[in-house]
């Protein structure tokens, strides 16, 4: 259950790719400092549980495929008809259908990582700027991932994707400035069932190689999204955030 709400913020998100793992963890953290809250996914079923447990309440769901222009189109139209408002947006939805050589990578499958991992997020970012934050403001976070940031070999295709949404990031920060602030956040392996191939079995093994001694939760993720969303990150915008565990310090020489 998500924590009990003290305030009433006022203010609105959409988290993309929410029913479950980062993109609840995210909602989560929003819900639980006063916001309402729209949440995407493409299982029904698993949206309405993620409402049931968030607070039926303060949060709505919309089913539907990120990459489907129609589905980013209902979910703004459906926010705003709910709450009246759309100060934040969060996307977080993604996709990595592919493990393997770059070499061997299959075109199609590389053009579907980009359709629901990139250009969804410009979609819905549009449409969030069409329908409120250009004449009112807010924020917008984009999950990208370590992966974009540097090698990741055999899945390449979801990191070529994330290093295009550290580029969409900047793109939409200047270009959205300076009314709404865009910035995203790269985290390494985070506890969910879209990684558990990365630890699956091998969890103690995988967190040795972190320098804070385990690997991600949801909910790390969640408090850094609610961190860039509020006032206090009210003068950072077109930045990367590393949620890393300390990964990257095993870099360096010696």
């Amino acid at each position: 259950m998500t924590r009990e709400v003290k305030v009433d913020s006022g203010k609105v998100a959409l988290v993309t790719g929410a029913s479950r793992g980062i993109g609840y963890g995210i909602a989560e953290a929003l819900v639980a400092r006063g916001d309402r809250v729209c949440i995407t996914g493409r299982g029904e079923d698993a949206l309405k549980e993620a409402v049931e447990r968030l607070g039926a309440d303060r949060v709505i769901a919309v089913p539907g495929k990120a990459h489907d222009e129609a589905h980013q189109a209902a979910a703004v139209e459906r926010t705003m008809e709910q709450f009246g408002r759309l100060d934040f947006l969060v996307n977080n939805a993604g996709t990595n259908p592919v493990f393997g050589p770059i070499a061997e990578l299959d075109l199609n499958v590389v053009r579907k990582v980009y359709e629901t991992n990139v250009i969804s997020a410009l979609g819905f970012a549009q449409q969030t700027w069409k329908a409120w934050q250009k004449e009112n403001g807010g924020a917008i976070v984009n999950i990208a991932s370590i992966a974009g940031i540097s090698a990741s070999p055999f899945i390449g295709a979801y990191g070529m994707s994330k290093a295009a949404m550290v580029n969409l990031t900047l793109q939409l920060a200047h270009e959205f400035a300076p009314v709404v602030r865009v910035n995203a956040i790269a985290p390494a392996v985070v506890k969910t069932k879209f990684a558990q191939a990365l630890y699956e079995g091998r969890e103690a093994e995988a967190a040795a190689a972190y320098p804070l001694g385990r690997l991600g939760v949801p909910q790390d993720i969640g408090g850094a999204a609610a961190f860039l969303t509020s006032d206090q990150s009210d003068w950072i915008t077109g930045q990367t955030l590393t949620v890393d565990g300390g990964l990257f310090l095993n870099a360096g020489v010696g």
